[in-house]
């Protein structure tokens, strides 16, 4: 028998947890049918694939039986707001000969020869670059590849690659954004192994001990367990380590919902994407939407950077007694809060912000772009005690951002310490983020999405048009 792992120290070994019933996958396929485009198989919220950022892959690996298809259902279950394929190593085992099938026992079914690795390079590379996959369907009965049959594999947000041997390619290897490895008990993998080829796949006990002495535990020696060491996180017990698995999701989530300028700006903060907010920004930026509609898909997006932005406001503890005479112990509001709105586009922010913040004073800048002369300041109506305020600046689309840095020269004026200030808005372009986070390093950027650039017109692409004319009408 294998002897039982032991400490682990070049990677992440993470216990805890108690069992629960594992997950159902949620795939992003379906057996026999035609390969969509690329793009329209992708959640739709970047303009062309080149924008697109590639999905997450990870690698989960481990011995024969350890669990790592249940650790795959857990993790996706988990990631229920994201798009999530699994793709399995065992769908690429190479169909045997003729000779082969004659002596099928005799066959090492374990090595890394009995995988089409290549196949699976070819699979993982496709998928990684926004493309659709027909994964051969393997019959473990027969030993073959089904003809006639595959499994079609979208485009996803995260990509679960698993298998014994999916750390040993060093080609496979490197495409993965995080490996892990599943570490279950010699005996207790054995045990399942014992139970699934006889129940499920019908062969007797004797021949299944017999293949696990001649081959499975000797490729675990020479190939599965040495490829621990390449492992970011290891997983003892498998499907029953919940806290491991909560806090592999977790680090999946950060890293989805991380926009590359928010690696480079610590100041930019950017609303965790879900299908609701897609589906919103997907509404608002249609050309060919009503007015109503717009309106409506609008204020409820504002609402959401609002209710984001007032998160980032310091608090102080606060205690208060229930209605059941108990005490529960919450936070308190900041009082000393204002709003400025940027004329014109800025009051479509201005209900949402009364809607989350009762009797709350707006002040009120008008920024009038002079020809070559730049940025010209035509009038301003601010609380006499700003300085003594944190100020929410409301903007809805942050393009080259030089009105925004018109309005923030100002509030620093007046006495407004530039970390007390955070600037919401719907959509963001690259240079107006730019512009903006290098001159005032410590203000608080909140949008709901970063988009691709600016044209030629300075116009964000692909944007929403000119948002005060269609949110207040005058777009006629």
């Amino acid at each position: 028998m294998e002897a039982a792992s032991g400490p682990h120290f070049s990677g992440l070994r993470i216990d805890g947890g108690a069992a629960s019933p594992s997950a159902s996958p949620r795939f992003s396929s379906a057996p026999g049918t035609a390969c969509p485009s690329p793009v329209a198989s992708f959640a739709p919220a970047y303009s062309s694939p080149s924008k697109r950022p590639q999905p997450f892959l990870i690698g989960v690996s481990g011995g024969t039986a350890s669990g790592k298809t249940t650790v795959c259902d857990m993790i996706i279950q988990q990631l229920h707001d994201h798009r999530v394929v699994l793709v399995s190593q065992d769908s690429f085992y190479r169909g045997l000969r003729t000779e082969e099938l004659q002596r099928v026992h005799e066959y090492n079914f374990d090595h890394p020869d009995a995988f089409d690795t290549d196949q699976l390079l070819d699979c993982i590379r496709k998928l990684k670059s926004g493309q659709c996959y027909q994964v051969p369907v393997y019959d473990f009965k027969t030993h073959q590849r089904c003809s006639d049959s595959f499994r079609q594999v979208n485009a996803a947000d995260v990509i679960i690659l698993e298998g014994i041997l999916v750390f040993h390619d060093p080609r496979v290897r490197d495409l993965m954004n995080m490996k892990i490895f599943v570490d279950t008990d010699a005996d207790v993998r054995l045990a399942r192994r014992i139970r699934r080829d006889t129940v499920e796949r019908g062969r007797d006990i004797d021949s299944v001990l017999e293949q696990y002495a001649k081959f499975v535990k000797p490729a675990f020696d020479d190939f599965i367990w040495p490829s621990k060491k390449y492992a970011d996180v290891i997983i003892p017990r498998g499907g029953d380590n919940h806290v491991a698995i909560d806090l592999i999701v977790q680090h999946i989530r950060t890293k989805l919902g991380q926009h590359d300028l928010c690696k480079i700006y610590p100041n930019v903060n950017v609303i965790q994407s879900t299908f609701q907010i897609r589906g919103m920004h997907t509404l608002i930026r249609d050309r060919d939407i009503s007015k109503h509609d717009f309106i409506f898909y609008s204020d409820r997006l504002i609402r959401l950077v609002v209710e984001h932005g007032l998160g980032h406001l310091p608090f102080t503890e606060k205690q208060v007694v229930t209605p059941t005479g108990s005490v529960y112990t919450g936070v308190d509001f900041c009082k000393k809060l204002c709003g400025v709105s940027i004329i014109r586009s800025g009051e479509s922010m201005e209900n949402a912000l009364r809607a989350c913040c009762k009797g709350i004073k707006i002040g009120k800048i008008l920024i009038h772009r002079d020809g070559d002369n730049g940025k010209q300041l035509i009038y301003e109506k601010l609380p006499k005690d700003i300085s003594e305020r944190h100020v929410l600046l409301l903007d809805p689309v942050l393009a080259t951002g030089n009105s925004a840095n018109h309005a923030i020269e100002l509030l620093i004026q007046k006495g407004v310490p530039e970390s007390r200030i955070i600037f919401l808005n719907l959509i963001s372009a690259p240079e107006g983020i730019h512009c903006v986070s290098k001159r005032f390093p410590t203000l608080k950027i909140v949008t709901s999405e970063i988009d691709d650039s600016l044209n030629e017109e300075f116009r964000v692409i692909p944007g929403m048009g000119e948002f005060g004319d269609r949110y207040f009408g005058t777009d006629d």
